[in-house]
C-alpha cells in the first residue's frame, strides 16, 4: 500500500505536447516559456547532465541575454521549489544540472516503450496487437510537441519529434494494410499524402491501398503525380520501391492483394477507438470544484449502467471548455474511446440525433451499408455496438433532453458528459451541475496567463477592473485579453478605459443573454469599419455555416479579399473556421452580430440586399446544376432573373457535391426569405433544386420550406409564386407516398399555372397527377392528365418534359395491358433523352423501358434496362430511385423463375426505401419479397411480409390490399 502511495505522488511530465508538470493529480507550476523550455530540455536528455553553456545555448541560441547564467539559476531554482518534496529530483552537477526522474514519468518514455512492444509484437506476428500498441503510442500526443516553446533546443526536438511521430502513423497505416483495413486507410492516406506531399512512404501506402481496394486506375494515378511532383520540386525520380510498386501493379501481380495468414479482419478482428475530443485548452484556469465534481462521477463510470452528467449555464461560461478539460482528464478511464459532437442546439436547426448516430456509428467501425434509416434501429445498434466497451461520450451544445435521450450509451462502463443553455432536469438520472461565471481570482488568473505576468503585475487594479467589466464570463475576457496580448503597446489600464467610457458598459456587463451581449462589444468595438461590416452581414443568414462562396455574395467581394476578410474575424474569435472554406458562427455570437446590423448598418436597405445577393448566389448556382443534370429543360429559363452571378461547375460531380455539401443552407435560405421582392426567387430555388427532395435525404426539410413558401405566396397574392410553391409540394409529397395531398396540392398548381399562364406548373403538375392517377389505379384520368402535360411540355419546347410524360404514358398503357405501345412511347422518350445528352432522366427513361419490356415477357432486355438505370441513380445520389428500381429488379427476377435473385434485390429495396418514399412503396415492396421468399420455402417470413403489407394498404385504403389478401387466404382457409 506504501508503495501504490508513493506512486500516487510522484513527478510526471508531457511534452508530446504543451510542456506540463504534475504530482499524481495535482498540476504544477512550470512558469514561464523560457522556464519551460529549461525544464524540456532536462527531460529529453534522460537523466544526462547538461552543461550551463549547453543549456544557454538551447535556450537562446546566439542572442543570450545578458545575465544569462544566473536567468538558469533562477529557472532552476523556481523549478525545485514547485518540484516540493521532489525538489532533489533537480540536481546540480559540473556546473550544469541534470533531472533524475522514475521510469516512464515522461510521456515520450512511454511512448517509445510502446513502440518497442508494437515492434515486437509485429515481429512475433501479432500484428493486431501491435497495431493497437501503436494507437496507444500516437494517443499519447496533445497537439504539437513542446507547443509555444522558444530557442533553438526546442525547434530542433520539436522537429525530431513531429518526425518521430509521422512515422508511427506510417508503421500504424502499414499494420492497418496487413491485416485487412485497406479500404478504410484511403481517407486517412489522401490528407496525410496532401498535409505531406513528398513523403514517398505515405504515397506508396496509398498505392497499395487503393489497388487493394479494386481502383487500380486511381492507384497508378497516385504513382504519375508523384513521379511529377518530384521532378518539378526535387528534380529527382521516385524511389526504387515506389516504381516496383507501379510496375507490380500494371502487372496486376497477384501477390500485391495476399494479406499475411492470420492477419485479416475476420480472423483478427481490431476494435476502433474512436478520439474524437478536441484539444483542450493549454491555458485552462479554475473551476476545481466543478472539475473535481466532474471528475468523481465520470470515475464511477464503471460498474453502472451509465454515468451521465450534464452542464448547463449561459453562453460563453466556459461549458465546453470545461467538459472537454475533464474529458482529456478522463479518458484513462475509457480505454475504448471518446466520441464528440457539436449538437448546435442554441441555434435554429439543431443536428438531428438520427445524423450523430450515423457518425458515431462510422466512428466506431460500422461501415455504411451496415447504418440503419430510423432513429429507433440506429439508436438500437449504437447501444449494441457499445455493449462491452468503455466509452466517453460527449455532447455539446445540447438543445434539450428528447435530442439526448437516443445518444445515451446505456452500457456498464460507458458516460455521456452534456453541455447545454438548458438545465436537463427532465433527463432522467443525470447529474446536473450549474456552470457560473469565474470566480474575480479565477477571472483574473485567466487574463493573466493569456496577457502575461509581467503586464498584469505592474498594473493589477486595472486588470481588475478589465476582468469586472467583463462580467468575469471567461469568453468575454478572452476576447479582452486576447486583445491586449496582440497589442504590445497598449497597457492595461488603457483597455480598463475603453471599456469603462463606452455606453456605461459596467451597468450591462452582468451573468445572462446581456452579459454576453456586452462581451461581444470588447471584439465588435475594436474591429476595423470594413471587418465590422463583414461581421455585421454574415450573421444575417439564417444557415448552420456559410461557405466562401456565399459569403463572398453576401459581402459583395471578390472570394480572395473575403477570405482574407473573413479569416482576420476568426483570427479576432468572432467567427470559427468549421472547416477549409467554411465558416459559422458561435450561437449567441450571430445574435450579437444580428443585432449589430439591426443598430449600426446603413443604410438599413444593405441588410436586404446582403440576402438578395445571397438568394441570387445560390438561385444562380442551383439553376447550374439543374441544367447540367437537365439538358434543354425550360424550367431554368422560366426561373426568376438574377442580378449576382453563380458559380460555375467544371463538372457534373462538382455540381452534385456543391448542391448536396450546401443542402441545409439553401433551404434555410429559402424559408428565411419567404416574402416581399425575394419570394419568387425563394420559391423558384426550391425548384432549381427539386433533386434533394428526390434523393430523399432532404425531403422532410423541402416539404417545411415549400408549406412556409406557400403560405407567403397566399398572403401576397402573387398567383405565380402560389403555383410553383404547390408544384414543389405536390412532388413533396408524392415522393414521401401522400397521395392524396400531393393530388390536392397539384390541382391547384395546374389551375394557378393557367391563370398566372406559367408553363412550369401547367406541365409539372399535371405530370405528377397522372403519376399519382396511375398509383391509384385511375388509368384513364392518368392519360389525360399526362396527355394534357405533354401538350404543355410541346408548347414549351421542354423535351425532357417532354419525355417524362412519354414515360409515365408508358406505364399507363402498360396497366391498360398495351404492351407494344408501352414499349414505343417508352422508346420515344429515350430518344429524346439521348439526343440532349441526359444523364440522370436517362435513367428514369430507363425505368420506364424496363417496366414496359417486363410486361411484354422480354425479361433480359427489362433485366439490362433496370440495371442500367440502378447504376444511373447511384452515381446520381438518388436512393430513393436506387430502391425503387432494385423493387423492379426484384419483380423482373421474380418472373423469370429466379427467386433468390428476387429476394435479394427485393431485401435491398426495404433498406433503400426506410425513411424515404412512404408506405405504399413499402407494402408494394414487402408484397413482392413474401412472393420471393415463398418461392424458396420460406413461407412464413413470406407470410409475415405478406401481413405487414396488408395492414400498411388497409391503412391507407389501397386498392392493393385484395390483391396481398388472395396471397394470403390459402392460410387463412
Amino acid at each position: 500500500m506504501g508503495d501504490d502511495q508513493g506512486q500516487a505522488h510522484q513527478l510526471r511530465f508531457t511534452v508530446l505536447g504543451p510542456v506540463r508538470a504534475w504530482r499524481g493529480d495535482v498540476p504544477l507550476n512550470t512558469g514561464s516559456p523560457q522556464q519551460r523550455a529549461l525544464l524540456a530540455a532536462l527531460l529529453l536528455r534522460e537523466g544526462r547532465t547538461a552543461t550551463a553553456a549547453e543549456l544557454i545555448d538551447g535556450l537562446w541560441g546566439n542572442e543570450p541575454p545578458d545575465a544569462a547564467i544566473a536567468t538558469l539559476r533562477t529557472y532552476a531554482s523556481r523549478l525545485r521549489k514547485s518540484f516540493g518534496p521532489d525538489a532533489s529530483t533537480l540536481v546540480s552537477e559540473s556546473g550544469g544540472y541534470a533531472l533524475q526522474v522514475h521510469a516512464e514519468a515522461l510521456d515520450v518514455d512511454r511512448a517509445e516503450h510502446l513502440a518497442g512492444q508494437a515492434e515486437k509484437a509485429r515481429a512475433g506476428g501479432e500484428r493486431a496487437r501491435a497495431r493497437e500498441l501503436i494507437s496507444q503510442a500516437l494517443d499519447l500526443w496533445d497537439g504539437e510537441p513542446l507547443a509555444g516553446l522558444p530557442g533553438p533546443y526546442a525547434d530542433n526536438q520539436r522537429t525530431r519529434l513531429l518526425e518521430w511521430r509521422l512515422s508511427l502513423v506510417e508503421t500504424r497505416l502499414d499494420l492497418d494494410l496487413e491485416l485487412g483495413h485497406h479500404t478504410e486507410t484511403i481517407s486517412e492516406l489522401t490528407a496525410l499524402t496532401a498535409a505531406h506531399p513528398l513523403r514517398e512512404r505515405l504515397r506508396e501506402l496509398l498505392m497499395l491501398a487503393l489497388y487493394r481496394s479494386g481502383r487500380q486506375a486511381e492507384a497508378l494515378a497516385v504513382y504519375a503525380d508523384t513521379r511529377k511532383l518530384l521532378a518539378d520540386e526535387l528534380g529527382v525520380d521516385p524511389r526504387p520501391e515506389l516504381s516496383e510498386l507501379q510496375q507490380r501493379i500494371l502487372q496486376a501481380d497477384t501477390n500485391l492483394n495476399a494479406i499475411p495468414p492470420g492477419t485479416s479482419s475476420a480472423s483478427q478482428p481490431t476494435t476502433v477507438r474512436p478520439a474524437q475530443l478536441p484539444a483542450t485548452v493549454a491555458d485552462f484556469t479554475g473551476r476545481a470544484a466543478f472539475v473535481t465534481e466532474l471528475s468523481d462521477q465520470l470515475a464511477t463510470a464503471e460498474g453502472r449502467v451509465m454515468a451521465v452528467s450534464a452542464v448547463a449555464g449561459i453562453g460563453g461560461v466556459g461549458k465546453t471548455t470545461l467538459a472537454v478539460h475533464v474529458a482529456h482528464a478522463a479518458r484513462a478511464h475509457f480505454p475504448d474511446g471518446q466520441l464528440y459532437i457539436d449538437l448546435q442546439g442554441a441555434g435554429p436547426t439543431a443536428v438531428e440525433p438520427e445524423a450523430v448516430l450515423a457518425s458515431f456509428l462510422r466512428a466506431l467501425g460500422t461501415p455504411d451499408e451496415a447504418i440503419p434509416d430510423t432513429l429507433e434501429d440506429r439508436a438500437a445498434l449504437y447501444r449494441s455496438t457499445l455493449a462491452g466497451r468503455k466509452v466517453l461520450t460527449l455532447l455539446d451544445n445540447a438543445r434539450d433532453a428528447a435530442q439526448v435521450r437516443p445518444l445515451l450509451p446505456g452500457a456498464e462502463g460507458c458516460a455521456a458528459l452534456i453541455t447545454s443553455r438548458a438545465r436537463m432536469i427532465d433527463l432522467e438520472s443525470a447529474h446536473l451541475v450549474d456552470l457560473d461565471v469565474m470566480s474575480p481570482e479565477e477571472a483574473l488568473m485567466l487574463f493573466t496567463r493569456i496577457v502575461g505576468a509581467e503586464r498584469v503585475n505592474a498594473e493589477r487594479d486595472a486588470a481588475m477592473d478589465v476582468v469586472a467589466a467583463c462580467g468575469f464570463l471567461p469568453l468575454a475576457i478572452r476576447i479582452a485579453a486576447s486583445r491586449l496580448a496582440s497589442r504590445r503597446t497598449w497597457t492595461v489600464s488603457a483597455l480598463a478605459r475603453k471599456l469603462g467610457d463606452e455606453r456605461r458598459r459596467l451597468d450591462e456587463l452582468r451573468a445572462g443573454d446581456l452579459a454576453v451581449k456586452a462581451t461581444f462589444e470588447l471584439g465588435y468595438g475594436q474591429l476595423e469599419p470594413q471587418q465590422a461590416r463583414a461581421f455585421r452581414l454574415l450573421g444575417l443568414p439564417d444557415g448552420p455555416d456559410i461557405s466562401l462562396a456565399a459569403a463572398s455574395a453576401v459581402l459583395d467581394m471578390d472570394p480572395d479579399d473575403a477570405e482574407e476578410l473573413i479569416e482576420s474575424l476568426v483570427d479576432a474569435s468572432l467567427l470559427e473556421s468549421a472547416a477549409p472554406g467554411r465558416y459559422r458562427y458561435h450561437d449567441l455570437v450571430r445574435l450579437f452580430a444580428r443585432a449589430c446590423a439591426e443598430r449600426d448598418e446603413q443604410p438599413p436597405s444593405e441588410r436586404a440586399a446582403a440576402m438578395s445577393r445571397l438568394l441570387d448566389f445560390y438561385l444562380a448556382s442551383a439553376a447550374r446544376v439543374y441544367a447540367i443534370e437537365r439538358p434543354g429543360d425550360r424550367v431554368v429559363d422560366h426561373l426568376a432573373p438574377t442580378t449576382y452571378p453563380g458559380l460555375a461547375f467544371l463538372d457534373r460531380e462538382a455540381a452534385l457535391d456543391w448542391l448536396f455539401a450546401e443542402a441545409t443552407c439553401i433551404l434555410a435560405t429559402a424559408r428565411q426569405l419567404a416574402g416581399g421582392d425575394t419570394l419568387r426567387r425563394a420559391v423558384d430555388l426550391l425548384q432549381a433544386t427539386r433533386d434533394l427532395a428526390e434523393s430523399g435525404t432532404y425531403s422532410h426539410q423541402c416539404l417545411q420550406a415549400g408549406t412556409v413558401l406557400l403560405q407567403a405566396a397566399q398572403q401576397a397574392g402573387d398567383t405565380r409564386a402560389e403555383g410553383r410553391a404547390r408544384t414543389v409540394l405536390t412532388f413533396a409529397h408524392s415522393l414521401s407516398g401522400r397521395f392524396d395531398k400531393a393530388d390536392e396540392e397539384a390541382q391547384h398548381a395546374m389551375l394557378l399555372g393557367v391563370a398566372s399562364n406559367d408553363p412550369v406548373p401547367c406541365g409539372q403538375a399535371a405530370n405528377e397527377r397522372g403519376i399519382i392517377a396511375i398509383y391509384h389505379s385511375r388509368h384513364d384520368d392518368a392519360e389525360a392528365y399526362l396527355t394534357r402535360a405533354l401538350e404543355a411540355f410541346r408548347a414549351d419546347e421542354n423535351r425532357p418534359g417532354e419525355a417524362s410524360a412519354l414515360c409515365n404514358l408508358s406505364r399507363v398503357h402498360v396497366s391498360l395491358g398495351n404492351t407494344d405501345s408501352a414499349v414505343q412511347l417508352a422508346e420515344q422518350a429515350l430518344t429524346i433523352y439521348r439526343q440532349l445528352g441526359v444523364t440522370f432522366r436517362l435513367a428514369n427513361g430507363l425505368y420506364a423501358y424496363g417496366l414496359a419490356l417486363r410486361h411484354a415477357g422480354q425479361l433480359d432486355m427489362a433485366l439490362t434496362q433496370f440495371t442500367n438505370a440502378l447504376t444511373v441513380f447511384r452515381e446520381n445520389r438518388q436512393r430513393l430511385w436506387e430502391g425503387m428500381t432494385l423493387y423492379r429488379l426484384a419483380e423482373v427476377y421474380l418472373a423469370a423463375g429466379e427467386a433468390a435473385h428476387a429476394a435479394t434485390n427485393a431485401e435491398q429495396a426495404l433498406s433503400y426505401l426506410r425513411g424515404i418514399g412512404g408506405e405504399w412503396r413499402r407494402g408494394n415492396v414487402l408484397t413482392v419479397l413474401g412472393r420471393s421468399l415463398d418461392a424458396i420455402g420460406q413461407s412464413g417470413r413470406a407470410h409475415a411480409c405478406w401481413n405487414e403489407a396488408l395492414g400498411i394498404f388497409d391503412q391507407l385504403g389501397a386498392a392493393e390490399a385484395d390483391a396481398v389478401r388472395r396471397l394470403l387466404s390459402p392460410a387463412a382457409a
